[in-house]
């Protein structure tokens, strides 16, 4: 049978085709940075919620399961209204990082359930309430709660609890490139008849209130039941409707007046349909049936336990009979996308595992958002407006080069509407299964010249470029490449030399910038980690000095293996870059040497009394002090861990040669490359734990009072339940204590936790570090797996359970319950909610249960991928 679709992901890899237009709307673009223009950087109350109905963006747009073009100059999505609530559902909504008791978090039910690569088939679900909406008691009650207590969530309110609410799927197939059917069910769920408003909302992004070129495009009430979208760069489109909707115009701009409180003028903004709509002000809205803004308006009495149907077609094309081949166009792209992951996953019967794939996969690739930001402009301002002086020396100041305007994957379009270094590096692995044209320019997007700083850096997020993020670009740009080759049986070797060469510039920067005495032992900030250290590793030390830090150390010792193993590949092709490949190779062995500690002194990361690596606080006393918390930084060591197979080496003699002078001239050095021969010559092993270090720290880590929960390895040991670390400074004492849920802290805003929860991210990098050393040491080498249980099992074996533990947070126990879901007994129970996931930021460390971000398919959605992997197994 044709599989269309993959031959759709086929055509992208030189031009856009299909992809031209997709779910590039953000979920949130009021609050960012790029929309804050404050003295002082605060973003949440610069541009507010209540602002954003009637204030129009600078950068973005936002929407509810909305679509765009690549340039994001057409927008659409779906706004509803109840008849209770004061204003529109044009977005949604959540408290902000200074109202939420940990931190911004969206206050909404909703699901992305599916997508195609091309997204010529996409669906979304959105539930929405009957009764009113309860900003004020979302606001009220999370900012009264403490740092101990959970937050406060729409399901805890009660509004669902007698299934008064819409069930709105929002689906869309595409019948061309630039032609897209639309089509928006409600469903009441409630006991009684029910009435809602639906409103697909079309608008331009505005670009000509900031712009000298005042050019503004047009909407505009069309014949045979269109509207007629102009834009002088993307010509006419026509937005084809059936049955006699409302046709409700106003303009993309803002409301002075309402927001501001300047004095009234005449216009009709962007809040007119909202007031025309919720306030009965028929003048907000333009009679002449013209603007930059239209929504039409369905009024819709759906009876109990009933459905209906609202059917759209935005096309590049007038169509006299536009809803003649509407259900066909509809059921041959289900049709196709099921063909499609039938073939990704032909392996996989289990149908609940498909069914958790599929959305992981959705989640992946309906999170893609169109992200403009032009720090330079921002800094500067548009013409006629200047920003305050104080912003010239705040944040991102140093980052005037970058100009970024692309489609990106997001971590969270909601929670983190912006890209981040080190998210998007795990994106692209579960991606590449699917497209890896697309994961390939992610990473090649991140080391471009508009984004990555000219002295190397990778800028790390949006509300601070400058700050760093586990180097794991090289790592994902390998791994990206084997996946392709694995699936079409050739990689991309020049993708691979591309990223290359700007990877070097970020190795060196970080040689450069993170190893201030040059003894390879690296001090790289916060790495992503948050607040998983005694101190705020981003900010001054109250003690002055540095922290020695095992985990960037460790990084950079992975960092140069990864290069090592991409240089030698390339080499296949090239033998200059054997010379590479050697410096990266002694690279790796003078920070392998560092972390030994072989020339002595005080600096030591290794505790053998405790088998663990800490990091070392060095005073300006000279003094180094041991931080002794068993967490995630003392294992991620395991990372820095290749092996270089006899055949390999004798396909590149020159650097087998330097690797055997090397070997020879530095045998301090040489002892810590493990070598195991064989028949067809001698292995080599470089890795950071050799011997009964990696005895010791898997028994801690496999040990299930310590780091090991039935849902994965956690971010810090369970031993600092009722062992709390503590450390003493000269007016304070600092405490690091096992914290299995959200933050107890206030580091970082309190909205992330590393003191305990489960990541994916560090999970799923240990399980690919356990398949490495397994393919070293072979099934003669087992651990006792868990610690204490007396049952032995392989590093392969190992690897897999811990796949199956995680996999396990999002499938039904023997009760029928999903951990991620917890004691929410409507997400486990209910028939309209259980068979839907969501992909949480990170997970509790004892029960499973979903925290943070609701929507991080982004790293969380690396579940596809062990999914994947699980099965493949199963047929090896």
């Amino acid at each position: 049978m044709a599989n269309f679709e993959k031959e759709r992901v086929a055509e992208t890899r030189n031009n856009r085709g299909w992809k031209k237009w997709g779910p590039y709307l953000s979920e949130r673009q009021w609050g960012t940075v790029r929309e804050d223009y404050s003295p002082y950087g605060s973003a949440w109350e610069y541009f507010s919620f209540d602002q954003s109905k009637g204030r129009a963006y600078r950068w973005g747009e936002d929407g509810i399961a909305g679509i765009c073009d690549y340039k994001q100059l057409i927008c659409f999505s779906v706004a509803l209204w109840n008849e209770k609530d004061p204003i529109l559902k044009e977005r949604f909504f959540g408290v902000t990082g200074n109202q939420g008791n940990h931190g911004e978090d969206v206050k909404e039910i909703y699901y992305y359930l599916d997508s195609t690569p091309t997204h010529s088939y996409m669906k979304f679900l959105y539930k929405y309430p009957q009764g009113e909406y309860p900003y004020g008691k979302l606001v009220s009650e999370n900012r009264r709660r403490g740092k101990h207590e959970p937050e406060f969530e729409l399901i805890d309110t009660g509004l669902f609890d007698e299934d008064k609410y819409f069930d709105v799927f929002i689906e869309y197939a595409k019948a061309g490139a630039e032609d897209i059917c639309i089509k928006v069910t409600v469903h009441n769920r409630g006991p009684e008849k029910a009435r809602v408003h639906v409103l697909p909302t079309t608008w331009f992004r505005n670009f000509w209130s900031f712009l000298t070129d005042k050019y503004i495009p047009t909407i505009t009430a069309g014949v045979n039941k269109s509207l007629h979208i102009e834009h002088k760069d993307l010509g006419l489109f026509h937005m084809h409707y059936e049955g006699k909707p409302d046709l409700l115009f106003c303009n993309n701009e803002t409301n002075h007046e309402k927001v501001f409180g300047h004095p009234p003028s005449e216009g009709y903004w962007k809040d007119g349909i909202n007031d025309y709509v919720v306030n009965g002000e028929k003048e907000a809205v333009n009679p002449d049936l013209t603007g930059t803004k239209a929504s039409l308006r369905y009024i819709l009495d759906i009876e109990a336990g009933g459905s209906q149907e609202i059917r759209l077609r935005l096309s590049d094309k007038p169509l006299l009979n536009a809803f003649e081949d509407f259900n066909f166009i509809f059921s041959s792209r289900i049709k196709e996308a099921d063909i499609f992951y039938h073939e990704v996953t032909k392996n996989l019967h289990d149908p609940e595992l498909r069914s958790i794939q599929r959305q992981a996969f959705a989640g992946m690739l309906l999170t893609k958002q169109f992200y403009y930001f032009d720090v330079s402009l921002w800094l500067k301002g548009d013409p006629g407006s200047a920003p305050p002086e104080e912003r010239t020396h705040g944040r991102n100041k140093d980052w005037m080069h970058l100009n970024n305007m692309e489609i990106i994957s997001m971590p969270d379009k909601w929670e983190y509407p912006w890209y981040a270094a080190w998210d998007l590096a795990f994106h692209c692995i579960p991606i590449a299964i699917i497209d890896p044209e697309f994961a390939k320019r992610q990473l090649i997007l991140l080391l471009r010249e508009w984004y990555m700083h000219p002295n190397g850096q990778i800028p790390a997020y949006e509300w601070n470029f400058g700050d760093v993020n586990p180097p794991v670009h090289a790592w994902a740009c390998w791994r990206v490449y084997e996946i392709e080759r694995d699936q079409f049986g050739k990689g991309d070797i020049n993708f691979l030399e591309r990223v290359f060469h700007k990877l070097m510039l970020n190795f060196t920067w970080w040689v450069n910038r993170k190893d201030s005495e040059g003894k390879n032992i690296f001090e790289g900030g916060f790495l992503g980690l948050d607040n998983i250290g005694v101190f705020d590793r981003s900010s001054p030390l109250p003690t002055g000095g540095n922290i020695e830090q095992a985990d960037g150390t460790s990084w950079m010792a992975m960092y140069s293996l990864n290069m090592l193993r991409i240089a030698l590949e390339l080499s296949r092709s090239n033998s200059n870059y054997e010379d590479t490949a050697s410096k990266f190779m002694e690279h790796y062995l003078y920070i392998a040497g560092a972390i030994a500690n072989l020339r002595g002194g005080g600096l030591n990361l290794w505790d053998e009394e405790d088998g663990f690596f800490y990091d070392v606080l060095h005073t300006p006393d000279g003094v180094y002090t041991p931080l002794k918390v068993r967490s995630m930084v003392g294992l991620i060591p395991l990372f820095a861990i290749e092996t270089l197979e006899p055949h390999i080496l004798d396909s590149f003699p020159h650097f087998k040669r330097r690797l055997e002078w090397f070997l020879n001239y530095r045998p301090e050095l040489a002892g810590l490359v493990s070598s195991k021969i064989e028949a067809k010559g001698i292995r080599r092993r470089f890795s950071l734990i050799r011997g009964d270090k990696l005895s010791k720290i898997l028994s801690r880590m496999l040990n299930e009072t310590e780091f090991l929960s039935d849902y994965g390895i956690r971010a810090l040991s369970k031993y600092h339940l009722e062992h709390p670390y503590r450390f003493q400074t000269e007016y304070e004492v600092f405490s690091v204590k096992y914290s299995p849920a959200e933050s107890e802290t206030y580091m970082f805003g309190g909205n992330s936790n590393w003191r305990g929860p489960i990541w994916f991210p560090v999970n799923y990098m240990i399980i690919e570090s356990l398949k490495k050393f397994y393919d070293f040491y072979g099934p003669e080498y087992t651990v006792e797996y868990p610690t204490g249980s007396g049952e032995f099992m392989t590093l392969k074996q190992v690897a897999d359970e811990l796949s199956k533990r995680l996999i396990r947070l999002f499938t039904k126990d023997e009760k029928g319950n999903r951990p991620v879901y917890g004691t929410k007994k409507k997400f486990q129970e209910d028939p309209h909610f259980r068979d839907y996931i969501m992909f949480y930021e990170y997970f509790h460390g004892d029960s499973g249960r979903g925290i943070g971000a609701s929507h991080q398919t982004g790293w969380t959605g690396l579940v596809a991928d062990l999914i994947h992997s699980q099965n493949s197994k199963k047929t090896e």
